[in-house]
């Protein structure tokens, strides 16, 4: 019992010794300091809390390799603009080299700016919006864009697989995700000859109670709704649509990923949903297998696209900064115009797609891949 206790000691010990040595290594400089804000408190905090626990996967992974290191710090900015800004200054405080910007696209807008003007390079795992990296030559997007590439890909999805003749659109028109994701629909589906029979809106502090949208879809035959919006209004659209016996197909967008594990939300009502996604967690891809069970052990939970994401831009990073020969050591301005250079010449391949490329505007080329909602878990429709 004696010996069995020195050995318990001797390993905490040791166990001490080597996390002050960590700790010591990054406060040295050894270790590139990543930050990003994001909403891990509040309504939106399903988005953050994914992207910082992809992100953080991917650090202890590459630590454990023993080449490049990182120091990974998120803040929270609870999906508010102001104080994304805020969270972003502590983290320039803190003295982050490297950014993962912002998880949603109103924070992004604020702290992309920011970015812009320390000349500190941001890669968002997900926020979407086409403005948050206009005229920003040192942001960059792991997700694709809204306008151009989300919502025009699911008209041309919904029109190629036949899904309906007869299309509703509900969308929430004080959000540029949601506004933004609706005209490039509409756009391509003018162009497809896909018929729009209604659409209806809502906003902020009108989003509880969706009876008047629904009753209008029904009335007009829509065959299938298309829900450009996040997890939460889905949520409510979908029960409301099934107490009132209105069972149309359901197309959603990157922002309902979240919504099987929204709290006191029955995912029976998801059943048929379909999305475009570039990552799907049932895939039998050998690296995104191990990453969901990484994830699961970790975090007792499925990971969704923003885990992915945020987990493919610390390793894209990786190969840009071994690639660059930098070392953390250098200032953020040096490490900007080395990632600029490097993000847009090199390909890459992740979670979330392969042979990725970056064009000098700082969009992302990857393909988006059809899913559906089945059993609780999304399944690919390709």
């Amino acid at each position: 019992m004696k010996n069995t206790k020195k050995l318990i000691s001797f390993i905490m010990v040791v166990t001490m010794i080597l996390a002050l040595c960590s700790v010591s290594a990054l406060a040295d400089g050894e270790a590139f300091k990543l930050g990003g804000t994001g909403p891990l408190t509040g309504g939106a905090a399903i988005y953050g809390n994914a992207a910082a626990n992809g992100a953080q996967i991917a650090v202890d992974e590459i630590n454990a390799e023993g080449g490049i290191q990182f120091e990974l710090k998120y803040e929270d900015d609870t999906h508010d603009a102001e104080k994304a800004v805020n969270a972003y200054n502590a983290l320039k405080d803190w003295g982050m080299q490297l950014s993962l910007g912002s998880v949603t696209s109103a924070p992004a807008n604020a702290t992309s700016a920011e970015n812009f003007a320390d000349r500190i390079f941001a890669l968002t795992p997900s926020a979407s919006a086409p403005t948050v990296i206009d005229g920003k030559d040192n942001v960059f997007q792991m997700c694709f864009l809204d306008y151009p590439t989300q919502g025009g890909a699911s008209a041309q999805y919904i029109s190629s697989m036949g899904l309906a003749e007869k299309v509703g659109i509900i969308w929430k028109n004080d959000e540029d995700y949601s506004t933004g994701l609706r005209n490039s629909f509409v756009d391509t589906a003018a162009e497809l000859g896909l018929e729009i029979v209604a659409e209806t809106t809502f906003a902020a502090g009108n989003d509880t109670d969706f009876s008047v949208q629904l009753t209008e879809m029904q009335n007009a035959g829509a065959e299938l709704v298309f829900l450009p919006m996040y997890y939460q209004p889905a949520s409510l659209i979908l029960s409301q649509a099934a107490a009132m016996g209105y069972t149309p197909k359901w197309f959603g967008v990157d922002g309902m990923d979240g919504i099987l594990t929204m709290e006191g939300f029955d995912p029976a009502l998801a059943e048929g949903v379909m999305l475009l996604t570039p990552f799907n967690a049932d895939s039998e891809d050998p690296a995104t297998v191990a990453f969901v069970e990484k994830y699961q052990e970790l975090y007792g939970e499925t990971p969704n696209q923003f885990a992915a994401d945020a987990y493919d831009c610390v390793y894209a990073y990786k190969q840009a900064l071994e690639a660059a020969g930098a070392t953390p050591d250098m200032t953020n301005e040096e490490l900007n115009d080395l990632m600029i250079e490097q993000f847009t010449t090199m390909t890459f391949d992740g979670l979330t797609g392969t042979g990725m490329t970056w064009d000098e505007t700082g969009a992302v080329s990857k393909g988006a891949h059809g899913c559906v909602i089945e059993n609780g878990a999304y399944v690919g429709l390709d």
